[in-house]
């Protein structure tokens, strides 16, 4: 019941989003619909992307008010375009500053702050963020470093197989 509920929720948020003006395509997976400010028309979602919960897309800067109460910078504004393109993965509490571009076939880590944009086919993370290594590489090592599994047994009970291979120290 509560599931259905925040699936509702979730759906309602994220059409009220798309109404404002969002372009996202349909087969995206939020884990939760990320928080976008005043501007979601400034923000486009491509194919196949992933975004983790509590990310933050800003696209705009609000620092500007602090100076332009001042007649030379009265009608200074920075409101900058967002792009998540095809196929990337933007990791937990990820946040997107105005103005980038991330991807095709782009990671970034969780707990980025992403304030320049991240070329395509790399892993990018940290504060401010960087390119940690190229997409390959990343997915060599998650090759080389998977734990022998039970494929069926993942499939038939993820919880149990999970703990099967990395199990509860006492």
């Amino acid at each position: 019941m509560i599931s259905t509920m925040l699936q509702l929720i979730k759906r309602w948020k994220l059409r009220r989003l798309v109404r404002r003006g969002l372009q996202i395509a349909d087969d995206c997976r939020l884990i939760s619909i990320p928080h976008i400010d005043s501007e979601p028309w400034l923000v486009s979602i491509g194919k196949h992307v992933t975004i983790a919960d509590k990310v933050t897309l800003i696209t705009h800067d609000g620092g500007t008010w602090v100076f332009r109460d001042q007649e030379k910078y009265r009608e200074v504004i920075k409101y900058g375009r967002i792009i998540i393109h095809d196929n990337c993965f933007i990791g937990y509490g990820s946040i997107v500053m105005p103005g980038v571009s991330i991807g095709p076939n782009a990671v970034v880590a969780a707990g980025s702050v992403v304030t320049r944009n991240v070329p395509p086919n790399t892993v990018t993370g940290g504060v401010p963020a960087r390119k940690m290594t190229d997409l390959e590489s990343y997915a060599e090592k998650r090759l080389k470093n998977t734990p022998a599994y039970n494929l069926e047994a993942y499939r038939d009970d993820k919880k149990t197989e999970i703990l099967r291979l990395y199990p509860r120290p006492w």
